[in-house]
């Protein structure tokens, strides 16, 4: 089974520059209307653009660009260096929300939110 996890976002190329610099990747696939990431053997970051989603479902979708900077979704990821991760994160816009730390679970992760307010998490099991 792969998995994919979709984030709206509100521009497609913004976006993907920010996700290149940070994961440190070339897109997998990069159209207009998508670009995806390929985060392991099963899992692939989806980037569509708020209004492509709207436009694909119609009216009965909320309007995603209504809660625009508001977090939405956490992208929680697993890394061997969470703190290299979280500084590029920082360096291409992101906002910190929490600096590397043990958290109560036993994780070590750093917080911040991306260009679209979508929490950011880079962590390593302790």
């Amino acid at each position: 089974m792969k998995s994919h996890f979709i984030l709206y976002v509100s521009d497609q190329k913004k976006s993907t520059r920010f996700y290149e610099a940070v994961l440190e990747q070339k897109p997998t696939l990069n159209v207009l209307g998508m670009t995806e990431f390929e985060l392991n053997d099963g899992s692939v970051l989806g980037l569509m653009p708020s209004h492509g989603i709207k436009k694909l479902l119609g009216d009965k979708l909320p309007d995603p660009l209504i809660a625009q900077g508001i977090p939405r979704s956490e992208l929680y990821l697993v890394v061997k260096n969470p703190d290299k991760y979280h500084s590029r994160a920082l360096r291409n816009g992101a906002v910190e929300l929490s600096p590397l730390e043990v958290r109560d679970w036993g994780d070590e992760a750093a917080y911040s939110l991306d260009l679209d307010g979508h929490v950011l998490a880079f962590a390593k099991v302790c």
